[in-house]
């Protein structure tokens, strides 16, 4: 089992998980899939409004996404084309690398810093990476302590459409004051692009229905694994 895998099925093994999880099958089953009609509905219009070029963020955040061996797909380089573009466009930004990756390979962060350079960066262009998280969540948490004081500052979330409404949910969780920035100049409605969508939405439903069920439980252990 690969790294990731294991990182997957341990979170899904967590009873905390696994109670949200009933929680929200409960909610989407009572409302006759209303509810998740409406996460799916949010996940989309994200997508399909997200801008291209930011407009104030002091700090650009770069999602990583898995790169087994190294080679990135089509998602990830269009996240990499983007952050190229906007650092020729403002090389003041303060870059961040986000993801991790398996025991004895270079992490997601380290991957994009590679394909940044090879896409025009010079190599004294000051980034920091956070190379330690496995998922969207961590990724934001850590880079939380990275920033520190800054961290008040708004920052720019930088990854695919279908992925933004996840990144912004959990940030926003976090304390991030956020602002979008989709890698692709639109959003190509393809049977897979679909596929997508929808398991992004069941997973923030997942996630917010998640959260709200902690706050309402009052339950600090909870509370604390997503704010």
């Amino acid at each position: 089992m690969s790294s990731r895998a294991h990182h997957q099925f341990t979170l899904f093994r967590d009873r905390d998980v696994l109670l949200t999880g009933i929680v929200t099958l409960a909610a989407c089953v009572l409302s006759a899939g209303l509810v998740y009609l409406a996460y799916l509905v949010h996940v989309v219009r994200t997508a399909l409004r997200a801008p291209c070029a930011p407009e104030q963020g002091a700090h650009l955040l770069l999602f990583g996404k898995h790169a087994p061996r190294g080679r990135i797909d089509t998602d990830f380089a269009a996240r990499l084309d983007r952050a190229a573009q906007l650092w020729r466009e403002r090389p003041s930004q303060h870059l961040v690398l986000l993801g991790g990756g398996a025991q004895g390979e270079l992490s997601e962060a380290e991957i994009a810093r590679r394909e940044l350079f090879a896409r025009g960066l010079a190599p004294d262009t000051p980034l920091q990476l956070e190379s330690g998280s496995r998922d969207t969540l961590q990724n934001l948490r850590n880079a939380r302590q990275m920033l520190g004081d800054a961290v008040v500052e708004r920052v720019t979330l930088l990854s695919n459409r279908y992925h933004l409404a996840r990144c912004a949910l959990f940030a926003r969780q976090l304390g991030f004051d956020v602002e979008l920035c989709a890698a692709e100049p639109r959003l190509r409605l393809t049977p897979r692009m679909l596929l997508r969508l929808a398991g992004e939405a069941a997973y923030i439903c997942w996630a917010d229905i998640g959260t709200r069920w902690a706050r309402f439980v009052r339950s600090e252990r909870m509370l604390a694994r997503v704010t």
